[in-house]
Order: C-alpha cells, then structure tokens, then sequence
C-alpha cells in the first residue's frame, strides 16, 4: 500500500490537492493511506517551503501547485 501525504494547513489549495490525488489513486485501483500533515513543525521536516505538499511513500513530489490527477497518476505508477 502506498502512502501519500498532503503537505498543507488546510486551505482550499490542500484541499484540491487531496481530491486530485484521491481521484488519481481511485482511477489506477491503488490501495493508498492518504494523510494530511497540517502541523507547521511536522511540514518543515520534510523541507517543503510553499504549500501545498505532495508525499508519496516518503519522498517529496511537489511543491507549492495543485497538480491535476493525471499528474499525480504518473507520480504513484511512474
């Protein structure tokens, strides 16, 4: 099971960034832990300056964009 984190203090760029990369892991039939990281402190480990975030499985994808679920699609099935 992959494990993918949204990187963000809630507002509606995270919350997009959540519904894409639920739309995304849905269409590929993934089985995914999908969690989002709210805490400043906790965002700041994983050096992400601009929101929203995107982790997949512990690595860093993306940074500050919404990426659409086509994106996020080549991003858990490269």
């Amino acid at each position: 099971m992959k494990k993918i984190q949204i990187l963000g203090t809630g507002c509606a760029k995270c919350n997009d960034l959540a519904a894409n990369a639920k739309e995304a892991a849905q269409a590929l039939g993934e089985d995914v832990e999908l969690e989002k990281v709210t805490n400043l402190n906790d965002i700041m480990k994983y050096g992400v300056m601009t929101t929203p975030g995107l982790v997949i499985d512990g690595k860093v994808v993306s940074q500050g964009k919404v990426l659409k679920p086509d994106q996020i699609k080549k991003l858990i099935r490269p």
